[in-house]
């Protein structure tokens, strides 16, 4: 495949940045970068152009990295929810990957991050807090907090009886039956003995008669 040499006018990922010559394939330089404005031919002519090129990637670089610092300081501080489907052994269908970190970064906290900046080892397959890193620029590194949940609901066991709530009694003595109506009919039922002093004297005064 014949190859070509050009200038780099863009940061194209994989390839390189502004000013930098990069041998390609000539239909890819031909068909794509030099049309959409990615690179121009190294020419003489052209040659003169990558002082200001390399004023300008400088330029762009510098920036990136003071977006990325603060990225880094920000989102060291966040947590990342990624809800998945479970099984009822609570083992997860699937694994959380950097595409889906990265939805879930834009979606709940509005931050566009390219998943090729988020760093597994390996996806994610359990549930529970996993540290994410992040390589933000080549000289900086952050990382990230990423929650996985179970979006099915824990089963409970048949066998398992429901807890009861504990009955609380109110404090104090408790209310005794009300006995005034039972000594009253009781008292209504017997004859009330008249005092001893009454009775002795009305014998007597029977006796004279």
């Amino acid at each position: 495949m014949a190859k070509t040499e050009v200038i780099l006018t863009h940061n194209i990922i994989g390839l390189g940045g502004e000013s930098d010559q990069v041998k390609v394939a000539a239909g890819y330089a031909r068909n794509y970068l030099i049309p959409q404005g990615f690179a121009i031919p190294l020419t003489g002519a052209n040659k003169r152009r990558i002082e200001s090129l390399k004023q300008r990637r400088a330029e762009r670089e510098a920036h990136e990295f003071n977006s990325m610092s603060e990225l880094s300081k920000g989102v060291s501080k966040l947590i990342c929810v990624i809800k998945v489907k479970t099984g009822d052994d609570g083992k997860m269908f699937g694994t959380v990957t950097t595409g889906m970190i990265a939805d879930e970064l834009k979606h709940q906290f509005d931050i566009a991050l390219d998943k090729k900046k988020i760093h597994l080892e390996t996806p994610i397959r359990t549930l529970g807090e996993h540290e994410v890193e992040l390589r933000l620029h080549t000289e900086l590194k952050s990382s990230l907090k990423v929650r996985v949940e179970s979006l099915t609901p824990l089963a409970v066991p048949a066998d398992v009886a429901p807890v009861e709530k504990p009955r609380t009694e109110k404090r104090g003595k408790h209310a005794e039956p009300d006995k005034a109506p039972a000594a009253e009919a009781k008292a209504k039922a017997e004859p009330k003995a008249e005092p001893k002093a009454k009775a002795e004297k009305k014998a007597k005064v029977e006796k004279k008669d």
